[in-house]
Protein backbone atom coordinates (compact mmCIF):
# COMPACT_ATOMS: atom_id res chain seq x y z
CA UNK A 1 0.00 0.00 0.00
CA UNK A 2 1.64 3.20 -1.17
CA UNK A 3 1.17 5.49 1.78
CA UNK A 4 1.99 2.91 4.40
CA UNK A 5 5.15 2.03 2.47
CA UNK A 6 6.02 5.71 2.29
CA UNK A 7 5.49 6.17 6.01
CA UNK A 8 7.23 3.06 7.30
CA UNK A 9 10.19 3.32 4.94
CA UNK A 10 10.91 6.88 6.04
CA UNK A 11 10.54 6.07 9.72
CA UNK A 12 13.02 3.23 9.28
CA UNK A 13 15.64 5.51 7.75
CA UNK A 14 18.14 7.58 9.67
CA UNK A 15 18.39 11.33 9.32
CA UNK A 16 21.54 10.83 7.27
CA UNK A 17 19.57 9.17 4.48
CA UNK A 18 16.86 11.75 4.03
CA UNK A 19 15.11 11.24 0.69
CA UNK A 20 14.84 14.99 0.26
CA UNK A 21 18.60 15.37 0.47
CA UNK A 22 19.06 12.63 -2.07
CA UNK A 23 16.51 14.17 -4.39
CA UNK A 24 18.21 17.54 -4.67
CA UNK A 25 20.68 18.56 -7.38
CA UNK A 26 24.10 19.94 -6.63
CA UNK A 27 24.24 23.70 -7.08
CA UNK A 28 26.10 24.88 -10.19
CA UNK A 29 29.43 26.28 -8.99
CA UNK A 30 29.55 28.61 -12.03
CA UNK A 31 26.52 30.52 -10.77
CA UNK A 32 26.94 33.55 -8.46
CA UNK A 33 27.21 32.64 -4.81
CA UNK A 34 24.00 32.65 -2.79
CA UNK A 35 23.42 33.85 0.75
CA UNK A 36 21.47 31.92 3.38
CA UNK A 37 19.49 33.31 6.31
CA UNK A 38 18.52 30.49 8.64
CA UNK A 39 15.81 29.98 11.25
CA UNK A 40 13.63 32.98 10.45
CA UNK A 41 10.32 32.75 12.38
CA UNK A 42 7.23 32.99 10.21
CA UNK A 43 4.54 32.01 12.73
CA UNK A 44 3.84 30.72 16.22
CA UNK A 45 1.09 28.11 16.46
CA UNK A 46 0.01 26.60 19.78
CA UNK A 47 3.17 27.90 21.39
CA UNK A 48 5.33 26.28 18.71
CA UNK A 49 7.50 28.58 16.61
CA UNK A 50 7.63 27.79 12.89
CA UNK A 51 10.84 28.64 11.05
CA UNK A 52 12.08 29.01 7.49
CA UNK A 53 15.43 29.42 5.74
CA UNK A 54 15.89 32.05 3.02
CA UNK A 55 18.20 31.54 0.04
CA UNK A 56 18.94 34.72 -1.90
CA UNK A 57 21.02 35.42 -5.02
CA UNK A 58 24.44 36.83 -4.30
CA UNK A 59 24.12 39.64 -6.81
CA UNK A 60 21.92 42.68 -6.36
CA UNK A 61 19.01 43.22 -8.72
CA UNK A 62 17.36 46.44 -9.87
CA UNK A 63 14.02 44.68 -10.19
CA UNK A 64 11.88 42.35 -8.15
CA UNK A 65 12.72 38.65 -8.13
CA UNK A 66 10.41 35.66 -8.18
CA UNK A 67 10.14 33.43 -5.12
CA UNK A 68 9.79 29.68 -4.53
CA UNK A 69 8.61 27.98 -1.36
CA UNK A 70 10.39 24.65 -0.77
CA UNK A 71 8.51 21.92 1.12
CA UNK A 72 10.31 18.83 2.43
CA UNK A 73 8.81 15.36 2.55
CA UNK A 74 9.05 12.63 5.18
CA UNK A 75 5.51 11.21 5.34
CA UNK A 76 4.33 14.34 7.20
CA UNK A 77 6.21 12.93 10.22
CA UNK A 78 9.94 13.41 9.63
CA UNK A 79 12.74 15.70 8.43
CA UNK A 80 12.87 19.48 8.24
CA UNK A 81 13.62 22.51 6.10
CA UNK A 82 17.32 21.67 5.98
CA UNK A 83 16.59 18.84 3.59
CA UNK A 84 15.92 21.43 0.89
CA UNK A 85 19.25 23.23 1.24
CA UNK A 86 20.71 22.05 -2.08
CA UNK A 87 17.62 23.02 -4.02
CA UNK A 88 17.49 26.36 -2.22
CA UNK A 89 21.09 27.11 -3.15
CA UNK A 90 20.51 26.01 -6.73
CA UNK A 91 17.44 28.21 -7.19
CA UNK A 92 19.15 31.21 -5.60
CA UNK A 93 21.99 30.83 -8.08
CA UNK A 94 19.34 30.80 -10.80
CA UNK A 95 18.11 34.23 -9.61
CA UNK A 96 15.15 33.10 -7.49
CA UNK A 97 14.61 33.78 -3.79
CA UNK A 98 13.85 30.43 -2.16
CA UNK A 99 12.14 29.88 1.19
CA UNK A 100 12.54 26.42 2.74
CA UNK A 101 9.90 25.95 5.42
CA UNK A 102 9.25 23.83 8.47
CA UNK A 103 5.71 22.74 9.25
CA UNK A 104 4.18 20.88 12.17
CA UNK A 105 4.93 17.16 12.01
CA UNK A 106 2.39 14.48 12.82
CA UNK A 107 3.17 12.37 15.90
CA UNK A 108 0.66 10.06 17.57
CA UNK A 109 -2.45 12.18 17.71
CA UNK A 110 -0.60 15.49 17.65
CA UNK A 111 -0.66 17.73 14.57
CA UNK A 112 -3.10 15.68 12.52
CA UNK A 113 -4.17 16.93 9.11
CA UNK A 114 -4.72 19.74 8.07
CA UNK A 115 -2.10 21.30 10.36
CA UNK A 116 0.55 20.86 7.66
CA UNK A 117 -1.54 22.59 5.00
CA UNK A 118 -2.38 25.46 7.34
CA UNK A 119 1.33 25.98 8.04
CA UNK A 120 2.54 26.05 4.43
CA UNK A 121 -0.36 28.33 3.45
CA UNK A 122 0.64 30.58 6.34
CA UNK A 123 4.22 30.56 5.05
CA UNK A 124 3.16 31.70 1.57
CA UNK A 125 1.15 34.55 3.07
CA UNK A 126 4.14 35.52 5.25
CA UNK A 127 6.31 35.63 2.14
CA UNK A 128 3.82 37.97 0.47
CA UNK A 129 3.60 40.13 3.57
CA UNK A 130 7.40 40.47 3.53
CA UNK A 131 7.82 40.74 -0.24
CA UNK A 132 9.22 44.28 -0.13
CA UNK A 133 11.82 43.31 2.48
CA UNK A 134 13.19 40.51 0.32
CA UNK A 135 12.71 42.32 -3.01
CA UNK A 136 10.35 39.76 -4.51
CA UNK A 137 7.26 40.05 -6.68
CA UNK A 138 4.30 38.84 -4.56
CA UNK A 139 2.48 37.83 -7.74
CA UNK A 140 5.24 35.46 -8.83
CA UNK A 141 5.59 32.73 -6.20
CA UNK A 142 6.07 29.05 -6.99
CA UNK A 143 6.06 25.91 -4.86
CA UNK A 144 8.42 22.93 -5.01
CA UNK A 145 7.78 19.79 -2.98
CA UNK A 146 9.10 16.26 -2.77
CA UNK A 147 6.98 13.27 -1.68
CA UNK A 148 4.68 14.39 1.17
CA UNK A 149 5.92 17.91 0.49
CA UNK A 150 4.70 17.58 -3.09
CA UNK A 151 1.18 16.85 -1.85
CA UNK A 152 1.33 20.11 0.12
CA UNK A 153 2.85 22.04 -2.79
CA UNK A 154 0.12 20.76 -5.10
CA UNK A 155 -2.62 22.06 -2.82
CA UNK A 156 -0.93 25.47 -2.72
CA UNK A 157 -1.51 25.68 -6.46
CA UNK A 158 -5.17 24.73 -6.16
CA UNK A 159 -6.77 25.90 -2.93
CA UNK A 160 -7.46 29.23 -1.25
CA UNK A 161 -6.52 29.77 2.38
CA UNK A 162 -8.22 27.28 4.69
CA UNK A 163 -7.52 29.02 8.02
CA UNK A 164 -7.56 32.79 7.68
CA UNK A 165 -7.82 33.60 11.39
CA UNK A 166 -4.53 35.53 11.59
CA UNK A 167 -5.47 39.20 11.09
CA UNK A 168 -1.90 40.17 10.21
CA UNK A 169 -1.98 37.90 7.15
CA UNK A 170 -5.68 38.00 6.32
CA UNK A 171 -5.32 40.18 3.22
CA UNK A 172 -2.64 37.98 1.63
CA UNK A 173 -3.34 35.04 -0.67
CA UNK A 174 -1.77 31.64 -0.03
CA UNK A 175 -2.13 30.47 -3.64
CA UNK A 176 1.02 30.06 -5.72
CA UNK A 177 1.48 30.63 -9.46
CA UNK A 178 3.40 27.46 -10.39
CA UNK A 179 4.00 24.04 -8.80
CA UNK A 180 6.73 21.41 -9.11
CA UNK A 181 5.49 18.04 -7.81
CA UNK A 182 8.28 15.48 -7.31
CA UNK A 183 7.21 11.93 -6.37
CA UNK A 184 4.03 13.19 -4.75
CA UNK A 185 1.04 11.20 -3.44
CA UNK A 186 -2.06 12.93 -4.80
CA UNK A 187 -4.98 10.54 -4.26
CA UNK A 188 -5.45 8.98 -0.81
CA UNK A 189 -8.57 7.08 -1.88
CA UNK A 190 -6.67 4.56 -4.03
CA UNK A 191 -4.10 1.81 -3.42
CA UNK A 192 -5.30 1.23 0.13
CA UNK A 193 -4.87 -1.78 2.42
CA UNK A 194 -5.62 -2.43 6.09
CA UNK A 195 -2.24 -1.32 7.46
CA UNK A 196 -2.14 1.82 5.35
CA UNK A 197 -5.70 2.60 6.26
CA UNK A 198 -4.71 2.58 9.94
CA UNK A 199 -2.04 5.23 9.42
CA UNK A 200 -4.18 7.44 7.22
CA UNK A 201 -7.19 7.07 9.52
CA UNK A 202 -5.12 8.57 12.34
CA UNK A 203 -3.52 11.23 10.17
CA UNK A 204 -6.73 12.29 8.40
CA UNK A 205 -9.04 12.06 11.43
CA UNK A 206 -11.07 8.97 10.68
CA UNK A 207 -11.20 5.92 8.43
CA UNK A 208 -12.32 6.19 4.82
CA UNK A 209 -15.69 4.57 5.46
CA UNK A 210 -16.64 7.30 7.93
CA UNK A 211 -14.55 10.22 6.64
CA UNK A 212 -14.42 9.93 2.86
CA UNK A 213 -14.75 13.71 2.52
CA UNK A 214 -11.65 14.25 4.69
CA UNK A 215 -9.62 11.85 2.58
CA UNK A 216 -10.71 13.57 -0.62
CA UNK A 217 -10.09 17.02 0.83
CA UNK A 218 -6.46 16.03 1.44
CA UNK A 219 -6.10 14.58 -2.09
CA UNK A 220 -4.97 17.13 -4.71
CA UNK A 221 -6.65 15.31 -7.61
CA UNK A 222 -10.06 16.26 -6.20
CA UNK A 223 -9.18 19.98 -6.20
CA UNK A 224 -8.12 20.39 -9.84
CA UNK A 225 -9.96 23.14 -11.68
CA UNK A 226 -9.42 25.41 -14.66
CA UNK A 227 -7.92 27.95 -12.22
CA UNK A 228 -5.22 25.58 -10.94
CA UNK A 229 -1.64 26.84 -11.33
CA UNK A 230 0.62 25.32 -14.03
CA UNK A 231 2.30 22.08 -12.96
CA UNK A 232 5.55 20.25 -13.57
CA UNK A 233 5.28 16.63 -12.42
CA UNK A 234 8.43 14.52 -12.05
CA UNK A 235 8.17 10.88 -10.98
CA UNK A 236 10.55 7.94 -10.88
CA UNK A 237 9.70 4.98 -13.08
CA UNK A 238 11.08 2.67 -10.37
CA UNK A 239 9.24 4.34 -7.49
CA UNK A 240 7.78 1.61 -5.25
CA UNK A 241 6.69 4.01 -2.49
CA UNK A 242 4.38 6.24 -4.52
CA UNK A 243 3.40 4.51 -7.77
CA UNK A 244 3.56 6.20 -11.14
CA UNK A 245 -0.22 5.85 -11.37
CA UNK A 246 -0.55 8.70 -8.87
CA UNK A 247 1.39 11.07 -11.11
CA UNK A 248 -0.48 9.87 -14.18
CA UNK A 249 -3.84 10.49 -12.50
CA UNK A 250 -2.86 14.05 -11.59
CA UNK A 251 -1.57 14.68 -15.10
CA UNK A 252 -4.82 13.40 -16.61
CA UNK A 253 -6.97 15.54 -14.30
CA UNK A 254 -4.93 18.67 -15.05
CA UNK A 255 -5.03 18.01 -18.78
CA UNK A 256 -8.80 17.52 -18.72
CA UNK A 257 -9.18 20.85 -16.91
CA UNK A 258 -7.03 22.66 -19.47
CA UNK A 259 -4.26 23.43 -16.98
CA UNK A 260 -0.71 23.78 -18.39
CA UNK A 261 1.18 20.67 -17.24
CA UNK A 262 4.34 18.77 -18.11
CA UNK A 263 4.89 15.19 -16.95
CA UNK A 264 8.51 13.97 -16.82
CA UNK A 265 9.18 10.29 -16.16
CA UNK A 266 12.64 9.83 -14.67
CA UNK A 267 14.46 6.50 -14.72
CA UNK A 268 15.04 6.25 -10.99
CA UNK A 269 13.53 5.43 -7.60
CA UNK A 270 11.41 7.58 -5.26
CA UNK A 271 14.36 9.65 -4.02
CA UNK A 272 16.14 10.26 -7.36
CA UNK A 273 19.53 8.74 -6.48
CA UNK A 274 21.27 8.80 -9.88
CA UNK A 275 23.35 11.87 -10.82
CA UNK A 276 21.64 12.09 -14.20
CA UNK A 277 18.22 12.00 -12.50
CA UNK A 278 19.19 14.82 -10.12
CA UNK A 279 20.55 16.86 -13.01
CA UNK A 280 17.33 16.45 -14.96
CA UNK A 281 15.31 17.40 -11.88
CA UNK A 282 17.35 20.59 -11.53
CA UNK A 283 17.18 21.61 -15.17
CA UNK A 284 13.49 20.84 -15.57
CA UNK A 285 12.69 22.78 -12.40
CA UNK A 286 14.76 25.78 -13.46
CA UNK A 287 13.19 25.87 -16.93
CA UNK A 288 9.67 25.52 -15.57
CA UNK A 289 9.96 28.25 -12.95
CA UNK A 290 11.69 30.52 -15.47
CA UNK A 291 8.81 30.02 -17.89
CA UNK A 292 6.02 30.71 -15.43
CA UNK A 293 7.55 33.00 -12.80
CA UNK A 294 10.31 35.12 -14.23
CA UNK A 295 9.60 38.72 -15.38
CA UNK A 296 8.90 38.97 -19.08
CA UNK A 297 7.14 35.61 -19.13
CA UNK A 298 3.39 35.12 -18.70
CA UNK A 299 2.05 34.70 -15.15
Amino acid sequence: MIFLTLATSVVAQTQQTSPQTAAQPSADSTKPQASVQQDVPYATVGGHQLLLDIYQPGEASSGLRSAVILIHGGSWMNFDKGNMRSMGMFLARCDFVAFSVDYRLFHGTENAWPAQLDDVQRAVRWIRANAAKYHIDPDRIGAFGHSAGAQLAALLGMEATRDNSDPALAKYSSTVQAVVDVSGPVDFTTHRDSEGETFLSKFLGGDYAHNAKGWKDASPVFHVSKNTAPFLILHGTQDVEVPMAQAQELYDRLTEAGVPVKFVKVEDIHTFEKPEARKRLALETQAFFTQYLQPGNPK
